[in-house]
């Protein structure tokens, strides 16, 4: 499978751009992982192992269903994870990965000039349509400004356009409705009295486009703040002190996997302890890797894809004891 992916990579690249706006080189990285996770589960899991039944919209439900499965596993929404989730009464395993709010953690002695480039990636990769996308900056006061300035100069660069550009950092969001929604969680954020510095308003012309967009001074009770920000929307969180960051990221019914930023790393491995999340990536950004342990907790779901553990979910781990024979 690796080999067929990347013997005709551009062409799934291509369709992947074609359906969703992804930008074609994040397409082409999308390509080599699928590739990549091919090739270790090849190399550590049984042969024959895997199969892939195809089902449509109309039939899956019934797949989901059927009494011969006796786990499923889910990458969706959370409202469609609680659906999947009310298999749990017939004894089905379930492994569910589902949405996020994951906080971007920037204590005083970052390198906030790092930080603030690493944060773009973080926020604006595949258009902000991640769960493990960084979408509340939750900042120190005393290095609040100057990373709002360098993460908002940053963001204004971007490239917004067509998808099929390699130059392309910004293409359109996979659909309308999701484009509105967004556009409507800035308007109550920022009605709120959060700051918009920078974005916010549906351009003219065809396609799903929203603009790179950064909210500053957002607060708990704020849309931004209290919701999953499905596109590319920043919303940027002062604070007063490290105990205040860690409650306020903390503060959310996601917890999938949050970034904290320090130049302190036994205060940081500390800290990585409080996050509630299934993942903690220190002065970095998060994202998976077919050799890590994947998942959430709280309504970001339970159990665990990739690395040994994500197999591990679907295999009975037998205990055999064997006494004397005579």
């Amino acid at each position: 499978m690796a080999r067929v992916l990347r013997e005709d990579t551009d062409h799934y690249a291509a369709l992947i751009t074609a359906e969703m706006g992804k930008p074609i080189t994040e397409a082409h990285a999308e390509i080599e992982k699928c590739a990549m996770t091919c090739e270790y589960y090849a190399e550590h899991a049984p042969e024959q192992l895997a199969d892939r039944p195809v089902a449509s919209n109309a039939t899956e439900s019934a797949v989901v269903y059927d009494p011969l499965g006796v786990a499923v596993t889910l990458t969706g929404s959370t409202e469609v994870g609680a659906i999947v989730a009310a298999q749990a009464a017939a004894l089905k395993k379930q492994v569910l990965e589902l949405g996020g709010s994951d906080p971007f953690v920037v204590l005083a002695d970052a390198d906030i000039e790092a930080a603030a480039a690493t944060a773009v990636r973080a926020r604006y990769v595949n258009v902000g349509q991640s769960c493990v996308n960084a979408k509340r900056f939750i900042v120190e006061e005393a290095v609040a400004d100057a990373f709002v300035a360098a993460f908002t100069t940053a963001a204004a660069e971007l490239k917004v356009g067509d998808p099929t550009d390699p130059e392309t950092a910004i293409g359109p969001m996979a659909r309308s409705n999701l484009r509105d929604t967004l556009h409507d969680q800035v308007r109550r954020t920022v009605d709120a009295g959060a700051h918009l510095l920078l974005g916010g308003e549906i351009p003219d012309g065809p396609g799903c486009y929203y603009p790179p967009t950064v909210l500053d001074h957002a607060r708990p009770g704020m849309a931004a703040f209290d919701e999953e920000t499905f596109g590319p929307v920043a919303a940027i969180t002062r604070v007063a002190d490290t105990d205040e960051a860690i409650a306020l990221a903390n503060r959310t019914e996601y917890g999938l996997g949050a970034a904290l930023w320090t130049g302190d790393l036994d205060r940081a491995r500390r800290l990585t302890r409080l996050l509630e999340t299934g993942a903690v990536f220190v002065n970095g950004m998060v994202a998976s890797d077919p050799r890590l342990p994947f998942g959430g907790i709280k309504k970001s779901g339970y159990g665990r894809e990739l690395g040994a553990e994500g197999i591990r979910e679907f295999v009975n781990t037998k205990t055999v004891w064997i006494g004397p024979a005579t």
